[in-house]
């Protein structure tokens, strides 16, 4: 008979574990080139990277048809949207400490429950909304912006999660019409194009250097690879259990920041980071119960 989900959580856990991993690398990556490559370039080649892999994929499982072009506006609308969230990600990677990224790139599904009804038609329930509002005091928290100001890293970085919750619900209105390879293989040639133009903007795209070319790599796979982890994790246990795993991400990139950056995590950081994982883990836990609820 065929396992059940719910009767592999350890090994669930430990793709989670990966995707957790493979994030972290991917931030560490990113700072290690920043002073050579800017944002574009960054993206232009990781990209590339990412249509070498799916491709060669592609051809040695003969999933080449699978790569259709179905709602052409609406990939592009998807990847255009990513991609210029994606710099709007590695500029504040590289201007605010790793753990406000996280911590405001946590904020991503918490804007998708507010888009959601008005883009996909979905309700808002009473659960949403308390979830929204506990994310959004998370990053009120945080930002505390009638102390100092809001920084041009951290504008980034809540634009950013802006951004990655409209890719969401592109990405849940085309996986109607295509595979995710598809999804997957499109996002990754048009991005590259979209960053080797924009590189080539001041007249030049800078080639990785021998110091900076294996963290490129790193930034292609871990790319990829974190994505792959979560999808295989999802496939072995409810969403309820596995979900909620990705929030160490939050206090695993804390601690990297402090060894590898001295980058010190205050205690507005903490509370609001507090706020946004329970608001995320509420609208998790809503979304498994069988009962349907009243509209907010």
């Amino acid at each position: 008979m065929p396992t059940t989900t719910e009767s592999r959580p350890l090994l669930a856990a430990a793709w989670m574990m990966g995707a957790v991993a493979a994030f972290t690398l991917m931030a560490v990556a990113g700072r290690m080139v920043g002073d050579e490559l800017d944002t574009f370039e960054i993206l232009a080649w990781r990209s590339l990277i990412g249509v070498a892999i799916i491709a060669a994929v592609l051809s040695l499982r003969d999933g080449w048809g699978a790569v259709k072009l179905r709602r052409p506006g609406l990939h592009l609308a998807r990847n255009v949207t990513h991609f210029v969230a994606q710099n709007l990600w590695f500029y504040a990677l590289f201007t605010i400490p790793l753990a406000q990224v996280f911590a405001l790139e946590f904020t991503a599904p918490l804007w998708v429950l507010i888009l959601a009804p008005f883009l996909l038609g979905e309700r808002l329930t009473r659960a949403r909304a308390l979830s929204a509002g506990l994310g959004f005091l998370g990053i009120l928290v945080i930002v505390q912006p009638g102390a100092a100001g809001i920084s041009a890293g951290v504008g980034a970085a809540a634009l950013a999660a802006v951004g990655f919750a409209l890719t969401y619900v592109c990405t849940k209105t085309l996986t109607g019409v295509a595979e995710a390879a598809c999804i997957l293989w499109w996002m990754s040639l048009s991005q590259a194009l979209m960053g080797l133009a924009c590189a080539g903007l001041d007249g030049g795209i800078a080639l990785p250097s021998a110091a900076a070319a294996p963290w490129v790599l790193v930034l292609g796979l871990t790319g990829l690879g974190a994505h792959f982890c979560i999808t295989r994790a999802l496939g072995l246990a409810p969403a309820t259990l596995v979900m909620p795993f990705d929030f160490l991400r939050l206090p695993v990139i804390a601690v990297v920041g402090l060894l590898l950056y001295a980058e010190p995590v205050g205690l507005a950081v903490v509370i609001g980071s507090a706020l946004i994982l329970a608001g995320n883990y509420l609208n998790i836990r809503a979304a498994g119960r069988p009962a349907a609820e009243a509209p907010a």
